[in-house]
This record gives C-alpha cells, structure tokens and sequence, in this order.
C-alpha cells in the first residue's frame, strides 16, 4: 500500500448540472493534460459539448486521453470521435476485441486534468443525467478535488487505458491477475477493484468500518450486498446504532430493483430504516459511516463488488462527511419510508417470484458466470 501525503480540497457535486458544468470547466482550464475515463458516453447533450471541449483543449496543445467501455457505448458511432482523433487525441473502448471477456467491464468513471483535478462519481455522459435530479435528470452525485490525490487517479487510469489495447491473450492473462489496490492517503484511501485475483478492497474496508460504526447512511443505486455486510448492517442497529438506506423508488433496471426488493423483508426485520427515492432514477452511490465517506462508481451490489472494475474514494474527513450527510438528507426529503407491516401487507405471491428469481439471477448466476468465463480464459 502505498501512501499519497499532504491533504486534498473537496466539494461535492449534488447533481448532473453540477457535474458537468465542473467537468467541462476543468477541461477548459486544462494546460498539459485530460484523461475522462466513462461506461457510457452518448451523443447529443451534454456528449456534444464534452467533445468540443476536448477538440478545443486538443487544439491548444493539451494532451488529451479517453476510454469508454465498448459495452457500456456501444450505441456510440466511431464516427463520433473522428473531429478529435484527427486533432491528435487517443481514445480507446475497454475490451472491444476480447468478446470472451464481454462480461467484465469498465464501470468506472473519472476526469483528471493536469494530475492536479479529479472529479469521480456515478455521472455517466449521457443526456438522461442532466438536471437537478428532482424535477428532471437522474439523482446522482460526484465529488471534485484538487490535490496530491489527483496523480494517483491519473496513475490508475492509464493502467486502464494501457489494458484497453491489449490483445486477447494478453488481456486476459492480466485480466486474471486482478485489479486490487488501496492507496492510502492523508484524507483516505484509493480503492481499486476488477475481476480476478486479490479481495474486493471496497468490501475489505467496508467491512472493517462497519464493525464499530453507530451511524450509517447508504444511497444505492443497485443494493445486493454479501450475507455477511448484510449481516453487519444489521449489527449495527442491534448495538443501538441506526442504519438508513435510500434505494430506487425507479429503477433503470427493473430486474435489480426487484432482486434488492428480495432483501427488504430482512432489512426491515433487523431495524434497518428503508427508503424509496421518489422523483426521479437513483443512480447514486454514497456511503456514510460515521465520519467516514464513500464515493464513486462502485455500487453495493455482486457485479461491482465482484466482476466490475471499479474506482471508489474512502475519506476521513470532517468536511466532506458533513457535506455528504447534507446531500443524503436532502434526497432522504425526497424519498418515501417503507414500514414493515406495509411491506409485508403488499407482498403478492408474484411479486416474491419475481423478487426471488431476481435475486438468483443477479446475486447467483451472474457470479456464477463470471467465475466459470475467468476460470476458462485462455
């Protein structure tokens, strides 16, 4: 592990408009380099308007990188870039050849402008993120920083975007070498997550912070934790803390709404307090516990824990948990409180079917599958 010194400045970015106002202003001040790295990028707005932003940081001498996975935009004609591959900019789409390994891919997402800017988070570049996340775009949030944190952001990107060109075979043999990491820091540590060898360091932290916590605030987008960080969360209420998660009300995929549904009944059992977003999608992923802060592209769920590579930020810090509780109280205004005897009482004998087979898809199979393609790979 290695260790990142001197302290960071952080400011929260509480919706699509945020985000993106911030993204493209980096990139207008960019002087040496820009590295956006994405699952889906789409065009029109605000796709349009990032790419005449990289073209005109492009024609100023900036160097200028971006990766997007090849699944996640495949929608995305090549066409699209062709303005600024001419202009001397590299992009690369994440396991485009290797279709044996379509089912592991980059869900990460990250600017980093001249390894002084950073800003992660759950924000893809698509137009269904634009707006306030309550009137209209999907409810999500992102962090900004500048700081020392920012290079070894930039570091993991170009590991990504070096393993984006890679053969097959190559590919796979790292592929199957995994993509741990924990980079500490003075404000927190970086965690880094793929397929393959090496223990989720997401899950190893989370773990570890939720055997002593007493408050716990989680806004997930896609909630399918282990048995045992379910387990903890309920341990934390049964040694007189409190646990509140807000969850989709609206989900973007209805089949990992109803597998999370499958979890309620337990949840709610062990004195978890369950909310549903209301106004618009939650694609969001923040986690609070106690003064610790989680923030990035990973959510809670078997494919960002397991098969996913993903990139999250850890933070101990005073500001930026007071912040994030700010925004988790904010959208929990915007949200509806499940109550036990109201579950149970909805509950029909096709909505548990469906829950059930859910569940065993995207908790079971999915993983199921992934372990058998790596195990496989050649």
């Amino acid at each position: 592990m290695s260790i990142v010194s001197h302290s960071n400045a952080f400011r929260w970015l509480a919706n699509g408009d945020e985000a993106f106002a911030a993204m493209l202003s980096a990139i207008a001040a960019a002087r040496r380099s820009v590295r956006l790295e994405t699952y889906i990028f789409s065009a029109g707005e605000p796709g349009d308007r990032f790419l005449a932003a990289l073209l005109a940081a492009r024609q100023r001498g900036v160097h200028v990188y971006v990766l997007m996975d090849a699944w996640g935009s495949q929608d995305l004609g090549s066409q699209f870039w062709e303005p600024l591959k001419q202009a001397g900019g590299e992009l690369r789409r994440f396991n485009e050849q290797t279709h044996k390994g379509f089912i592991f891919r980059d869900h990460r997402k990250l600017l980093v402008c001249d390894e002084e800017i950073a800003i992660i988070g759950g924000f893809n570049i698509a137009p269904e993120y634009v707006g306030d996340g309550v009137k209209r775009g999907w409810c999500d949030v992102g962090l900004h920083l500048a700081g020392p944190l920012a290079v070894p952001l930039a570091e993991s990107f170009d590991k990504m975007f070096t393993r984006a060109e890679l053969r097959h075979g190559a590919f796979m043999r790292v592929m199957k070498t995994g993509a741990h990491a924990r980079i500490a820091g003075v404000d927190g540590d970086l965690l880094m997550s793929g397929p393959g060898r090496g223990f989720s360091q997401l899950k190893r932290a989370l773990s570890a912070d939720l055997k002593h916590a007493q408050q716990v605030q989680i806004m997930a987008a896609y909630f399918l934790p282990t048995w045992k960080l379910r387990r903890a969360l309920i341990a934390v209420v049964r040694r007189g803390g409190r646990v509140q998660l807000i969850l989709p009300g609206q989900s973007d995929v209805p089949l990992a709404q109803w597998a999370t549904r499958r979890l309620y009944r337990t949840l709610l059992s062990g004195g978890v307090e369950l909310f549903e977003y209301q106004p618009q999608i939650l694609h969001a992923k923040l986690v609070l516990v106690d003064d610790v802060v989680y923030v990035g592209s990973a959510n809670l769920d078997t494919r960002s824990l397991h098969i996913n590579y993903e990139l999250s930020l850890r933070l101990r810090n005073q500001r930026v948990a007071a912040g994030a509780r700010q925004l988790f109280a904010a959208n929990l205004a915007h949200s509806r409180r499940i109550g036990r005897n109201e579950w149970q009482a909805s509950q029909t004998l096709w909505s548990r079917l469906k829950q059930r087979w859910a569940y065993f898809l995207l908790a079971r199979m999915d993983l199921f599958l992934a372990r058998r393609q790596l195990a496989g790979l050649r």
